[in-house]
Formats: C-alpha cells, sequence, structure tokens
C-alpha cells in the first residue's frame, strides 16, 4: 500500500515531490504492490548519505541492507544516469565569469572520480569557452602535468584566457604544495605568451577552492 502511495504521488504531482526515501524505493523495487523496497530505502540510507551511496563501491553496495546484486546494479546505473544528464546540461554553458561557473560546469566531471584529473579550459576574452582539455590523469595523490601542451593549445585556438582545475578524490579541496607550484608554472609559462591565466580551481567533495579568490594568483 505504501509504495502504491509512492507511485500516486509520482503520478499526480511529479518525481520533484518524492523525498530521497520514496525515489531510491522506486528504483529498487521490482513488485509495485510491495512495501519491501521502501523498507530497504530507510534501512540504506540510515546507514549511508544519498552521496555517500552513490559513490560507494558496488561490491560494498550489495552486501548493505541485503540488498542483492542486481538491485545494486541498478542503483548505480541510476547514479551513472543522473551523472551524464548533469554533464549534458552543463554542456549548454559556455560562458565562466566566475570561480562557480567552472565549479558549475566541471564538478560533474570530476566530483566523484578515485583518481586525479587536471582540466585546461580555454576562454575567449568575452569568457566564452573555447575547449575544455584534459591535460593529465594520475593517481590520487597528484597528476602530472606539461605546461608547454597547456600553452600549445591555447596558441592555437588563439584563447586570451584559461583556467586550470583538477580534482581531490581525498574529499578535501585544501591545496597542496604541490598544486601551488603547479600554480606558479603555469602562471609563468602563461606570461611568456601574454595569456591571462585566470584561476586554478581545486574541486574536492561538497567543497572548492579557487587560488584567485583566495589571494594566491594575481
Amino acid at each position: 500500500m505504501l509504495m502504491r502511495n509512492v507511485v500516486n504521488k509520482i503520478v499526480s504531482r511529479g518525481a520533484s515531490e518524492l523525498s530521497d526515501e520514496e525515489l531510491l524505493a522506486l528504483i529498487l523495487a521490482d513488485d509495485m504492490e510491495a512495501d519491501q523496497p521502501l523498507l530497504l530505502a530507510s534501512k540504506l540510507l540510515d546507514e549511508v548519505s544519498l552521496s555517500q551511496l552513490v559513490d560507494t563501491d558496488h561490491s560494498r553496495l550489495r552486501m548493505m541492507a541485503g540488498m542483492g546484486r542486481l538491485r545494486a546494479l541498478r542503483l548505480k546505473a541510476a547514479a551513472e544516469l543522473g551523472r551524464r544528464t548533469a554533464i549534458a546540461e552543463i554542456g549548454r554553458v559556455d560562458i565562466i565569469s566566475s570561480d562557480k561557473d567552472v565549479v558549475r560546469i566541471m564538478e560533474p566531471q570530476l566530483g566523484g572520480l578515485s583518481h586525479e584529473e587536471c582540466w585546461a579550459i580555454y576562454l575567449a576574452s568575452s569568457g566564452k569557452i573555447l575547449d575544455k582539455v584534459r591535460i593529465s590523469q594520475g593517481g590520487v595523490q597528484a597528476t602530472v602535468v606539461d605546461c608547454k601542451l597547456i600553452v600549445r593549445r591555447a596558441l592555437e585556438l588563439l584563447a586570451t584566457q584559461i583556467v586550470l582545475v583538477h580534482n581531490h578524490p581525498s574529499g578535501s579541496a585544501c591545496p597542496s604544495q604541490q598544486d601551488r607550484d603547479l600554480t606558479e608554472r603555469v602562471s609563468s609559462a602563461t606570461r611568456l605568451f601574454d595569456i591571462c591565466f585566470v584561476d586554478h580551481i581545486i574541486i574536492a567533495r561538497g567543497e572548492h577552492y579557487s587560488f584567485r579568490a583566495m589571494g594566491e594568483l594575481h
């Protein structure tokens, strides 16, 4: 009966009116007449938050609250669909005017990764995005970035501005000494070609760090 109420609610009022528990129950449900999916969803959310749930490894997820393999796969598929939808939506944004714009654009791409990636965003003088390029991929500690590659692509595009952005899988956006060294190297390289190094932004789960906003980039 409870699940039937959830079904009626989404039909009459839309998915946005459902609670996290109700949305999760619909994904997990095999039978819309049974109330067991709601109980399972409640038990799962007692153990972990919604953001932690979608980031949990499948092998661990299937053991939680007796969810099983098929439901765990279904939940991971739903999370990936949401991630791809978010990436497709932010692809429509073509102007950057602040660090918040960068985070909105890149967080769906970088926020859930278990390894570090570093991207360069190339801008026209108006702030219009000309290109986004992954320039390195590494382990959870650091990436290796070639400043020559960053500048070369800017010259090819006739870009006048560059934003550097990378993620911290550790969950803390606080910059390391390596991050500060990288910022200085890229800043020095772009100055040689009269390219504005707008910002270096670190994205972590639920937070970000802007070198320019913190007064470390002039």
